[in-house]
């Protein structure tokens, strides 16, 4: 149940030609290096060993959908863990209605549902969720050391059902690889793109090469400024006794808030 090299890489779920499946690895891949590298990624040790069992990875987002810093980042942490176990990347819907999700397939993604979560667990493969979706990745520029949820909390139940622990990874730095001046959730709603395509946000930014943008910024990729990244691997958590879905995943996301703001005080704008 190996990925490549311990790279955490899912099995070829796809009728992509070999061809394509081959160029989608060489992107992730050239994904990778480009964190490492152009933003000086930088993986902090871990607390404690890494579970030797199927986790559910719970991550925070960075800046936009199909192209993230954040997402990057994490491939690059799966590499550096050299995990024994391939992981399931549960994605919005929205890729697939853009016909771009078979695409990403031969890196791992599916379709976000608890069904799909809790086959790939059942399988033995590690998840990744990363549950504020697009309103955790259109943070404004004040916001974006903050990590937002927005009441998603399934993943709690999900991890209880199938009875993993939770692993919580938070990036920091990725906010500041452009200007968002506003979320853009009341916009989401006045277009009803929040019922359309399942946006809850569209968010008003400043980036390269795009200057001022309205939502679409979330779906292409830009030049993002050579902001710092920094990754941090907490330790796996479990429920308490008594503890209900809602609860854990409170607690969840009040250990990832607690490790990102310690990450970023006294962080200095793109340098760290």
């Amino acid at each position: 149940m190996s990925g490549p090299s311990g790279s955490g890489e899912d099995p070829p779920m796809t009728d992509l030609p070999p061809a394509v499946v081959t160029a989608m690895r060489l992107i992730r891949r050239l994904g990778v290096e480009f964190v490492r590298r152009y933003h000086r990624l930088e993986v902090l040790p871990q607390i404690e060993p890494f579970p030797d069992e199927p986790v559910l990875i719970v991550a925070n987002h960075g800046f936009g959908g199909i192209v993230d810093l954040n997402v990057f980042a994490l491939l690059a942490t799966f590499d550096a863990l050299r995990l024994d176990r391939p992981v399931t990347l549960l994605t919005h819907q929205l890729a697939w209605t853009l016909q771009v999700g078979r695409f990403l397939e031969p890196l791992g993604a599916r379709p976000a549902s608890r069904h799909a979560g809790w086959e790939a667990l059942a399988a033995g493969r590690h998840v990744l969720v990363l549950p504020g979706g697009e309103v955790d990745g259109s943070k404004s520029w004040r916001d974006r050391n903050t990590i937002v949820f927005a009441g998603r909390m399934g993943f709690a139940a999900l991890a209880m059902e199938a009875g993993v622990p939770i692993l919580p990874i938070v990036t920091a730095g990725a906010g500041e690889s452009l200007l968002v001046l506003t979320a853009g959730q009341g916009l989401a709603r006045l277009t009803r793109t929040d019922r359309l395509l399942r946006l809850k946000a569209l968010p008003v930014s400043v980036s390269l090469p795009w200057g001022l943008n309205i939502g679409a910024v979330g779906l292409l990729p830009y030049l993002p400024l050579p902001t710092k990244l920094v990754t941090a691997v907490l330790p796996a958590m479990r429920p308490a006794p008594g503890e209900s879905a809602d609860q854990l995943a409170r607690r969840v996301q009040e250990a990832m808030q607690a490790r990102l703001t310690a990450l970023t005080a006294g962080r200095r704008p793109l340098l760290g």
